[in-house]
């Protein structure tokens, strides 16, 4: 009996949110959207590139660069987290701070292979 009382735990605490993997999903866009012939605040689907998801449940993990054309990008991470941008970032918990299951988007330099660095941040 006792032993199925562990095993249940087990399972319970192996399924939490504190043990899923926490990953970051990039999209690249290369355009704003148009509306009725006007120039609207959204990135113009389809994306470019939606990149695999980058898991950073392990400590700091980076993007792969982006597309040469891409200029504007949408990050969702499944956990708190801090991001950095840059040819070559590491992020760190003091850089810019990301909440759970909300997408941002940003602009950055066309043609520069830029990347996102990322990394869990639990004091946000």
């Amino acid at each position: 009996m006792l032993r199925k009382f562990f095993a249940a735990a087990l399972f319970v605490l192996a399924s939490s949110p504190a043990f899923a993997a926490s990953k970051m999903y990039i999209s690249e866009y290369t355009n704003t959207g148009l509306a009725i012939g006007q120039l609207v605040q959204v990135a113009s689907e389809p994306a470019i590139t939606d990149q695999p998801p980058v898991d950073y449940s392990g400590g700091v993990a980076s993007s792969a660069a982006f597309n040469a054309s891409t200029n504007i990008v949408r990050v969702l991470c499944t956990s708190t987290c801090s991001i950095k941008f840059g040819t070559s970032p590491t992020a760190t918990t003091s850089n810019k701070p990301l909440a759970a299951g909300n997408p941002e988007y940003f602009a950055v330099p066309v043609g520069q292979a830029f990347k996102i660095s990322v990394i869990s941040n639990t004091d946000f």
